[in-house]
């Protein structure tokens, strides 16, 4: 829709067929709570908006990608987690504030979470650890604290990560040492931690050992 400017119309709200909507860096003010009421829409794009993210979007079931930027601002609503369908989430590059919603743990099918460059703090909800199709997680640039989820170090089709310039802290989960740095600025209490040992695999190891050793004959020495 190049070349329109203005205000999005709530009015908009009323397209109950819409599957895909597209508006660009030339429209200002807010995101109508209306569009909420396109239960057929699969994707949503909206740039260069201001506000806050209305909750009703969580009443659109059967969208597949929700992408928002601008200078949006307030918290993430915990009704976006009732997107099942939804495969990207990003809300990049804006002035969202407050914790990840836990209730984000219920997309099972996300493949991208996209928050990067956001005020967001606390620590990162272990329910998205349960998110076991992600391949894209961009969470940098915020202000998280805590761990990084350790079940996010067996995701079998993870391609790329992006947790920098947070304050996160413990160590990093085995397998994820090449997508996550530490250094004075970002991250700096974040560690390469050695995975502990199975007790079990070593048990079984020295079992081993120990048959491989000659059994003396006592009689022999006699």
């Amino acid at each position: 829709m190049g070349g329109l400017t203005g205000a999005v119309p709530p009015e908009l709200g009323a397209l109950s067929n819409l599957r895909r909507l597209y508006l660009g860096g030339s429209f200002t003010g807010g995101i109508p709570p209306e569009l909420g009421r396109l239960r057929n829409l699969r994707e949503l794009y909206l740039g260069s908006l201001t506000g806050g993210i209305p909750s009703e979007l969580g009443s659109l079931s059967n969208l597949e990608v929700l992408s928002l930027s601008g200078d949006l601002t307030g918290e993430i609503p915990p009704e976006l987690g009732q997107l099942s369908n939804l495969r990207t989430l990003s809300l990049a590059d804006s002035q969202l504030t407050g914790a990840i919603p836990p209730e984000l743990g219920q997309l099972w099918n996300l493949k991208t979470l996209q928050l990067r460059n956001n005020q967001l703090t606390g620590e990162i909800p272990a329910e998205l650890g349960q998110l076991g199709r992600l391949e894209f997680i961009w969470l940098g640039g915020n202000q998280l604290t805590g761990e990084i989820p350790p079940r996010w170090g067996a995701l079998p089709d993870l391609l790329n990560m992006d947790l920098s310039w947070n304050r996160l802290e413990g160590c990093i989960p085995p397998g994820l040492e090449e997508f996550v740095v530490s250094t004075p600025d970002s991250n700096p209490d974040l560690m390469a931690c050695s995975p502990a040992r199975d007790v079990g695999a070593l048990f079984d190891q020295i079992v081993a050992s120990l048959r491989r050793v000659p059994v003396v004959d006592d009689d022999s020495q006699r």
